[in-house]
């Protein structure tokens, strides 16, 4: 007798952080396996290469990982940014829908303008201060307007051992600088893409094995915990020094003094029990998944 076909993830973007993290994650002796696509068969920016793309990958599932994360140069990239995070999550739910199998859609604590004291909860009303938040927000009513099938998470300050992210700039300037200005006002959840991809695959399996609309909807989806940017790159240098790696003293500043094009929330903190009590998933600490990554970037420098 044949084993029946493994359960089929297909992620739209090859080369992300979460992209890699959930190839990563996915173990292979599981039923479920992941499968990633991009360019060239699969073009954001053509949407005439999407559909056959995915239909050609056979999915189970869904993840519209693929973004335009430049948050500051979004505010001179507007439509390319629009395009990539407000119309494209809404041309793949629309095909999802059509072939019958659920989405999910990773979106940011960016869609909020950071004036809520604590944790933001998914009903919170969105208001973004920069494009790149306004296009993610796009992009979710995009989803939610193409299918019910969908789970929409929302989740922050991603870094990995892959791709260009703060752990790895903070480590590169710490071997030239012994002192580090970092902005001490800006609140959010360090998030590690290996942890939330253990999540994401958590929340895949569900939607495929289950028709309950308790495992649909919008969800956030970061680590326990919050701290500052000033916060984030202490830690990794507890880390880096901790494994003869490079340290520097973080010298706290204000937003003020470290202007940029995209205006910052200055408290994003997301509240995850919604997922935790739908989906029985909760990210560990931030803290606790630094140390790992900063000595995998160490090993490969």
């Amino acid at each position: 007798m044949q084993n029946a076909r493994k359960k089929r993830l297909v992620v739209i973007g090859r080369n992300g952080q979460v992209a890699r993290s959930l190839v990563e994650r996915a173990d292979p002796r599981a039923d479920l396996e992941v499968v990633t696509i991009g360019r060239p068969e699969l073009d954001l920016s053509d949407p005439d290469s999407i559909e056959d793309a995915v239909r050609s990958a056979s999915p189970d599932a869904v993840l519209a990982a693929a973004a335009y994360t430049q948050v500051d140069r979004a505010e001179n990239e507007v439509e390319l940014a629009r395009f990539v995070n407000g119309r494209a999550p809404g041309i793949l739910a629309e095909i999802t829908d059509r072939i019958g199998v659920p989405i999910v859609h990773l979106s940011t604590d960016y869609v909020f303008d950071g004036t809520k004291p604590t944790g933001y909860v998914e009903t919170d009303e969105t208001a973004p201060l920069n494009v790149y938040g306004l296009t993610k927000r796009e992009g979710e009513m995009g989803v939610r307007g193409a299918t019910r099938n969908h789970a929409i998470l929302r989740t922050a300050w991603l870094y990995s051992p892959y791709g260009r992210n703060f752990v790895k700039t903070m480590l590169t300037i710490a071997r030239d600088k012994p002192a580090i200005s970092v902005v001490d006002d800006q609140i959010g959840t360090p998030t590690s893409t290996l942890d939330l991809a253990d999540a994401i695959l958590v929340v895949t399996r569900n939607l495929i094995e289950s028709d309950s609309l308790a495992y649909r909807g919008t969800f956030h989806a970061t680590a326990s915990g919050y701290t500052s940017w000033a916060g984030f790159a202490r830690r990794i240098f507890e880390c880096s020094a901790a494994s003869g790696g490079p340290n520097a003293r973080v010298e706290p500043i204000p937003t003020e003094l470290f202007p940029t094009p995209a205006i910052r929330p200055s408290k994003s903190m997301l509240d995850c029990s919604k997922l935790f009590q739908a989906h029985g998933v909760r990210l560990p600490p931030w803290q606790a998944s630094v140390c790992g990554v900063v000595d995998r970037i160490l090993s490969n420098t």
